[in-house]
């Protein structure tokens, strides 16, 4: 089973929340600081069940910083069907909403585009998380605008580009 769980950050502490996960080790997978209303999130693989995620992951990673209120939120979206994994760091993230019955046809249709490198469709607000390459801001807009004007059926997307974690 595989979990994308988002971090809603306090103002200003996104980086010290990071820097907390991957000092304890408790990141479990990808983790990927983003600009956007998601502030961090941690791709979690292998996960048996629900409850293994729980104590494992959600339950650890909530009380990182938590009498200083540093975690305002958390966000956990469920992979329904998975892509294929990442092999390298993405440029952004894009979340996209789509019309139900054709969730999986798109997906399919979003991984055909080259500058994708998966698509998982997940359980949440979101429907389907698709980490994309880019060179630069001008590419991103130029891949945004394919994924969304060549494969029928999006309803929206929501663009986060990601801080490379060092």
């Amino acid at each position: 089973m595989k979990i994308y769980l988002g971090l809603i950050c306090k103002a200003g502490t996104p980086r010290i929340v990071l820097n907390e996960l991957l000092s304890h080790k408790i990141s479990g997978g990808n983790t990927f600081l983003l600009f956007g209303p998601i502030d961090i999130l941690i791709e979690l693989t292998a996960i048996h069940s629900l409850d293994d995620y729980l104590e494992r992951w959600l339950n650890p990673i909530s009380k990182i910083g938590e009498a200083e209120g540093l975690i305002v939120d958390t966000l956990t979206l469920i992979v329904g069907h998975e892509g294929p994994p990442i092999h390298q760091i993405p440029f952004a993230v894009v979340f996209v909403n789509t019309t139900p019955p054709q969730a999986e046809n798109v997906r399919r249709s979003i991984l055909s585009i080259p500058e994708v490198l998966t698509a998982d469709f997940v359980f949440g607000p979101y429907d389907i998380i698709c980490p994309v390459r880019a060179t630069d801001m001008a590419d991103l807009e130029r891949v945004v605008l394919t994924l969304q004007t060549s494969v029928s059926d999006i309803e929206r997307t929501m663009t986060c580009l990601i801080k490379e974690v060092n």
